[in-house]
């Protein structure tokens, strides 16, 4: 079942190109802004906004394609009040080389094992190809999904829609 906006994002702990674990409370507010304990030192404590970016596979050409135009458009994904994660089923190790091969600065996290199991709980995985469908999902600081979508296979991203889902939550606070 694919997570809708209004629904709290579920947690997740991954490995990212270079082997380090991040997980999305990572990036959540606490109620003192303080940060550090509250497990948000990433986020400094007042939260950030999270697009999470589940891709089937990295060196795929659509993938590719939109890694790389996320990459070329990066300071409306990655600043001060947005934190992007893009998600495959890729092993970390080539994470790393295609993040490497690609130029790609912001985090690759590995949902490699268990085979697809974060993919699985927003609802965009696709068991009969083994890998994540093109499911985009911005959350904001408390871990509230606030708008998704979910392209086909062989449908590349609107990222104008994305930028204008997190200038929408920029508004609001």
């Amino acid at each position: 079942m694919e997570i809708t906006p209004g629904t709290k994002a579920p947690d997740f702990a991954l490995r990212n190109q270079h082997g380090e674990i991040v997980r999305l409370s990572d990036f959540r507010a606490t109620a003192d802004g303080a940060g550090g304990a509250g497990g948000n030192e990433k986020s400094g404590g007042n939260g950030k906004n999270v697009v999470l970016l589940f891709y089937p596979f990295a060196f795929t050409g659509i993938c590719t394609g939109e890694l790389c135009e996320v990459r070329d458009r990066l300071p409306a994904f990655v600043n001060d009040d947005t934190q992007l994660l893009a998600i495959s089923s890729d092993s970390p190790f080539a994470l790393r080389v295609f993040a490497e091969q690609e130029g790609l600065e912001y985090p690759l996290l590995s949902d490699f094992w268990p085979h697809g199991e974060v993919a699985r709980a927003y609802g965009v995985f696709n068991e009969d190809r083994g890998c994540a469908l093109r499911g985009t999902f911005v959350i904001d600081r408390d871990g509230v999904v606030r708008w998704s979508v979910v392209n086909g296979m062989p449908d590349a991203r609107d990222l104008d829609a994305y930028i204008a889902a997190l200038d929408a939550l920029r508004e609001e606070v």
